[in-house]
């Protein structure tokens, strides 16, 4: 048919069905467009949140794990087991199935793939932007060179490399990558899309037919309409700003959490030069004793010298045993909140020889793993701090349920200090204050001449929402 048949047959057609054939038309194109861009913004941002959670665990688990990679060339024997039992039987072994450390020259410290280890790979594009600083996320089939055992799984996988930071100068010293199983992810990702394009055409068929309406009714359908557009414009503005505070959230709680870490090492080498070293180095000085080194002296004062020297090693094995009970964390992620705080009391007495009386109230939601922790290093860090400055004098626990709010006391009759002389750059009050506010708790401390009370809060309710 002629170009100018065709148009005289468009003209002579009324302008509603003009209207309904290119509104049909342009909606339908709309439609693939919109669907097509959202649903690849939905997945992108769903990857990058998805990732980003999971890269915050794995970190906040390995990260006291390894030494100085800035100065490392070979993981040692100890870090390296250590990582062998995180991702074979800890928290991350049924999460994730691969796992490498990467120094910047493209060699792989640390695999659970054991012959990768000391291999070196050409640093690929993710591998580079990790190093700049940047954390890279796929969704899919592994492609990499290296990832022949995660390509032939044919598992979905969420590939994440991860930059690890030197804490004390923020530079990027090695990168994590890992594989996630992600069928959960995949599943949900996939109810996403089909969601976003039933949302899209939804929209867009309501679109079309306010539109269609608008061509015969008038300017009345026209206000409908803007009014509608309004309130989404005012609906994506409140996301747009409730995602600005998570985020804003999330950099200030990993903050805090770089730095409660740093604490925990600067304790960690005071308590180690302050006890078992000057032990060490006082039965080292003994050593050359003359006792030991003259031929003159008795038996019997050699055996005395010898004694001594023994009772000085086993008092600084027996300080290294309860700092390395201090630092192990029992398992407490498939605990309850009455057997957590059991526990605590538990390893106190243990450690101590006091007993400490406990009280406690039935909590109706499960506690998540970042709150269980927060839980046990709270009441081992103020029960430790009783027995050090209070001797241990009356120590009790109370655990009672507030509205949404779980409070934890931590109660002394010691003598009291001021808790305006707390340091706060040190781990003890001052770092636990740290960590309970990283998760939006409340922290405070009451003293007077007749005790102290310790007290934590944590609004369950709105971690459960965050």
């Amino acid at each position: 048919m002629p170009p100018i048949a065709l148009v005289d047959r468009w003209n002579s057609q009324t302008l509603a069905r003009q209207f309904l054939i290119a509104g049909g038309i342009v909606s339908f194109i709309a439609m693939l467009l919109v669907g097509a861009l959202v649903t690849t913004l939905i997945e992108g941002a769903v990857t990058r949140n998805s990732a980003s959670a999971t890269a915050l665990y794995v970190d906040s688990i390995i990260a006291p794990i390894l030494p100085d990679l800035k100065t490392t060339t070979a993981l040692d024997d100890v870090t390296t087991r250590i990582l062998d039992e995180t991702f074979g039987q800890g928290a991350l072994g049924g999460r994730v199935i691969s796992f490498r450390l990467w120094r910047k020259d493209g060699t792989v410290l640390y695999s659970t793939e054991k012959h990768m280890v000391g291999q070196r790979f050409p640093p690929n594009t993710d591998l580079s932007a990790a190093f700049a600083g940047q954390m890279v996320a796929h969704f899919g089939a592994a492609s990499d060179a290296e990832s022949p055992v995660e390509r032939a799984d044919g598992k979905p996988l969420l590939e994440i490399y991860n930059p690890v930071l030197q804490p004390w100068s923020g530079e990027v010293v090695a990168v994590t990558e890992f594989y996630e199983v992600a069928d959960e992810f995949h599943h949900s990702l996939s109810t996403a899309r089909w969601q976003s394009w039933a949302a899209v055409a939804g929209v867009i068929l309501a679109i079309f037919f306010l539109l269609s309406a608008i061509v015969f009714r008038g300017s009345q359908t026209i206000e409908l309409q803007q009014s509608a557009l309004t309130e989404r414009v005012t609906d994506l503005s409140q996301l747009l700003a409730q995602n600005r505070a998570l985020h804003n959230r999330a950099q200030r709680a990993s903050q805090k959490a770089t730095a409660l870490n740093e604490s925990y090492l600067r304790r960690l080498g005071a308590d180690l030069h302050d006890g078992p070293a000057q032990l060490v180095a006082y039965a080292a000085l003994r050593v050359d004793s003359k006792m030991l080194v003259d031929a003159t002296a008795s038996r019997e004062d050699r055996e005395k010298e010898v004694e001594t020297i023994k009772a000085r090693l086993q008092e600084a094995m027996d300080e290294i045993r309860s700092i390395c009970t201090g630092l192990v964390l029992p398992h407490i992620e498939a605990a309850e909140l009455p057997e957590i705080l059991t526990r605590a009391v538990e390893a106190h007495r243990q450690r101590t020889g006091v007993k400490v009386a406990l009280a406690m109230q039935p909590t109706a939601r499960p506690l998540s793993p970042a709150e269980k922790i927060c839980i046990y290093r709270f009441v081992q860090e103020a029960l430790n701090n009783g027995f050090r400055h209070a001797a241990g004098t009356g120590q009790s626990i109370r655990q009672i349920k507030d509205g949404h709010s779980i409070v934890i006391e931590v109660i002394d009759k010691g003598p009291g200090f001021d808790p305006q002389n707390v340091r706060s750059g040190g781990l003890g009050l001052a770092g636990l204050r740290e960590r309970i506010e990283s998760l939006g708790g409340t922290f405070t401390i009451a003293s007077s001449p007749s005790g102290t009370t310790v007290t934590m809060s944590l609004d369950v309710e709105q971690m459960e929402q965050a």
